[in-house]
């Protein structure tokens, strides 16, 4: 089920910072790490959030539901074969990806992608390198089933857990009252519980976001000018986790297997071969690189940006294309880099801190808003402007493409589908609103866009 909001308002100001201040980072190559203005303004685009984004309603966080959901984790008899885990694929001392180029399944064959990272996905508005999965909770079923994958029917697999005193005990602390608590939503849930706690280590780079400016070296704090500057990537790793959590074709070369990403699953070719962008944190545990695991190296990812990227129309206006960054400014930006991820050495918790709030917050009550007959809405700098809208039954909303780069609008909701298509810069979409409720409007391709839309009955 659809969550009616989205409201991480953190990152929501970390993004409106990031794209805000790209034009005032000083060249990378000046020996000045930068102005006390400057740094100021990069720390509160990237400073973590006070806590834990929302969770869902269904699954309220404890954790004994999590020390099970780890448990699960780690557990090879989730498998057909009874020899893979889900840590098979998500080691936690490799970023919780496995090393290899493309995952192999229960059987040992190479699936198509490559492992994705677990960290930070509790702020994740849809799950895998395609987006097909709103929610922990849906991606944590959808692997253990998969034929390809872990091969196991969730309803086998639950009977014979009910069978066994151990994992009845085991769900029975997890789900006190419940006479049978043995069940696949609660052991789905305890997995997604789990993994809400994998929030990645503090490293050097978060020191200095907090005030300690010897924590980066000058080569560091200039590899992050490059990073905000010539690079371009935070136009899409922004925020504290280094991600717009946004879907992008980068013009990968194709394989052999054509895969088309983003696009079979929105149903739209303009988004074919868009993947989702990963998180840069602890990315240096995870080589190789890419959805398809074709890049080995960091080196690589900037060689291919600077002269790999394969020209398609799809390409979008964030996309950094031929790069020509010199070699003093490419050995600062590895450098800055490497402060995203935790030292070698660095022991992982065995289980990671459980998010602050164990109960689920009631979202503040939003003032009235009048319904007007025509609303109108912009995109800029994808966000909606105003994020509420009340519309007449019956009424009109407008929403404008105000923005440099194509959107695909849409209301994914049990009482109300609509899908804009690809609207592209300069374009409006307009939808006569029929029906009254409560809607969430979000774009398919950068999804963290929210549009909150009430459509109010005639009195």
């Amino acid at each position: 089920m659809r969550r009616a909001a989205d409201s991480l308002l953190a990152g929501t100001l970390a993004l409106l910072l990031a794209l805000s201040i790209g034009a005032a980072v000083r060249p990378a190559g000046s020996a000045d790490p930068g102005s006390a203005a400057e740094d100021a303004a990069l720390r509160a685009a990237y400073r973590r959030p006070a806590g834990p984004p929302p969770i869902p309603a269904e699954n309220p966080f404890t954790a004994e539901k999590a020390q099970l959901g780890r448990r699960l984790f780690f557990d090879p008899s989730l498998s057909a074969s009874g020899t893979m885990s889900c840590a098979t694929c998500h080691e936690p001392a490799r970023g919780f990806t496995d090393g290899r180029s493309l995952a192999r399944g229960n059987d040992g064959r190479e699936l198509r992608r490559k492992s994705p990272t677990l960290w930070n996905l509790a702020w994740a508005p849809f799950l895998f390198w395609d987006g097909r999965a709103e929610g922990l909770e849906a991606q944590a079923e959808a692997p253990i089933e998969a034929h390809e994958e872990m091969g196991q029917p969730l309803d086998a697999l639950v009977a014979r857990m009910a069978a066994d005193a151990g994992w009845r005990a085991a769900f029975a602390t997890a789900y006190p009252g419940q006479p049978q608590p043995v069940t696949r939503e609660n052991l789905v849930r305890a997995i997604a519980s789990w993994e809400r706690t994998l929030i990645s280590p503090r490293t050097r780079f978060d020191a200095w976001v907090e005030g300690e400016d010897a924590a980066l070296t000058p080569q560091e704090r200039r590899g992050l000018s490059v990073f905000h500057g010539p690079a371009g990537c935070a136009n899409c790793h922004e925020g504290w986790a280094f991600t717009d959590h946004a879907f992008y074709d980068i013009g990968l070369p194709e394989g052999r297997a054509p895969d088309l990403g983003r696009g079979p699953v929105l149903g739209l070719e303009r988004a074919d071969r868009a993947f989702k962008t990963p998180t840069l944190r602890e990315a240096m545990r995870r080589a190789p690189y890419m959805h398809d695991g074709s890049l080995p190296t960091i080196e690589a990812v900037l060689d291919h940006y600077q002269g790999g990227v394969v020209d398609r129309p799809g390409l979008p206006p964030e996309l950094p294309r031929r790069l020509s960054l010199s070699a003093p400014q490419r050995a600062d930006l590895v450098a800055f880099l490497t402060t995203l991820t935790s030292p070698p050495d660095a022991p992982l918790p065995v289980m990671a801190t459980p998010p602050a709030a164990t109960q689920v917050a009631a979202p503040a009550p939003n003032p009235a808003m009048t319904p007007v007959a025509r609303a109108r809405v912009s995109q800029r700098g994808r966000q909606f402007a105003p994020g509420r809208t009340a519309v007449a039954m019956g009424g009109v909303l407008e929403i404008a493409n105000d923005d440099n780069t194509a959107h695909n609008i849409r209301i994914d909701s049990p009482e109300l589908t609509l899908n804009s298509g690809i609207q592209d810069p300069g374009q409006t979409v307009t939808w006569r609103m029929t029906k009254p409720g409560r809607y969430v409007a979000f774009c398919g391709i950068h999804p963290r866009m929210r549009l909150e839309i009430e459509v109010a009955a005639p009195r």
